[in-house]
């Protein structure tokens, strides 16, 4: 996939799509074929910078020990220390409050351990725990200025169980080039994962929140 076609596929859904009172969101869908998705090696769970944000504010909620707690209540948008780890431990609902209101949980490295005895029960089933792929296990002098700079950017591309991936590049506020180029890093970030790369790839579409999907 190179700019040209996606720029084409991208007049073409401009052009046919009906007009809506909201602003819509832009998704790239790559659907699979020959591919054994109950294969455990060919599962991936990656995490990528896009150039372009997506236009949606992710929201990132800090577990932090004293180190990183002043910092973490400038930066992110919610922070707990450590010594407030008490007051959800086996409070599943306050847990699972949190896992639906923050996309991304940060973690200071040395609390870990504590991190995952009190809150990996919920954040764990729903992909939510402090992962490293995404930077989100900070060591104690990290800078989460540049780290939140970061998963602004950042989104989640996973396959487990279905011959799809969706994920969102942008919305109608954004340009052609910064859609394809939020597109193309995607589309190359996968096709390094598929075991025959290219080959493994049904086939490609765009489409709008709500809107009938354009083949690229």
């Amino acid at each position: 996939m190179d700019k040209t076609q996606f720029k084409k596929a991208l007049d073409e859904l401009k052009k046919n799509a009906e007009k809506r009172k909201f602003k819509q969101s832009i998704d790239l869908v790559i659907n699979l074929k020959d591919l054994d998705v109950k294969k455990t090696d060919n599962h991936f769970d990656l995490f990528i910078a896009l150039p372009h944000a997506t236009g949606k504010k992710v929201k990132v909620c800090a577990l932090t020990g004293a180190e990183l707690t002043a910092q973490a209540k400038n930066e992110c948008d919610f922070t707990i220390n450590n010594e407030e780890f008490k007051n959800y431990q086996g409070n599943k609902k306050a847990i699972k409050k949190l896992a639906d209101s923050y996309d991304f949980f940060v973690a200071q490295a040395n609390v870990m351990p504590e991190v995952a005895k009190t809150f990996g029960g919920v954040l764990g089933p729903k992909r939510k725990m402090p992962n490293p792929k995404a930077g989100c296990v900070a060591p104690p002098n990290a800078n989460l200025n540049l780290l939140m700079e970061k998963l602004q950017k950042t989104v989640r591309v996973s396959l487990k169980s279905e011959l799809s991936i969706k994920v969102k590049i942008g919305n109608q506020e954004f340009t052609d080039d910064q859609l394809s180029e939020n597109a193309i890093l995607v589309y190359n970030s996968i096709v390094q994962r598929l075991p025959s790369e290219k080959n493994n790839i049904k086939n490609i579409l765009l489409k709008y929140t709500m809107s009938k999907p354009v083949k690229v």
